[in-house]
């Protein structure tokens, strides 16, 4: 076993840094809220109290097709998660931040 900072020294190939980039993609999954939410057995009452809405305003939030940035993070730090958005313009990623 090598340490971490051996690791770290290794040059990758291109196509070696190709094939470790398309794996992490691969990776990534894809939920929706009720996935996400169930996926972390939460219920819709138990996010409810976490959000200060009833179950019914749980249930049309997770049902929508749009949702404002705000919403979203208080949904996912109700889930005790971080919301991290993501542009991809030519295959390049960029982490965009708060102004």
């Amino acid at each position: 076993m090598k340490s971490f900072s051996t690791l770290k020294k290794v040059k990758l190939s291109a196509a070696a840094r190709a094939k470790v980039a398309d794996r992490a993609r691969a990776e990534i999954e894809e939920l929706t809220l009720q996935g996400l939410r169930q996926g972390l057995d939460r219920t819709q009452a138990d996010m409810g109290e976490a959000l200060e809405m009833s179950q019914s305003q749980l249930s049309r939030l997770e049902s929508r097709n749009d949702h404002l940035t705000s919403t979203l993070r208080r949904y996912v730090e109700a889930l005790g998660g971080e919301l991290e958005i993501t542009a991809v313009i030519g295959g390049r990623r960029v982490k965009l931040r708060d102004a």
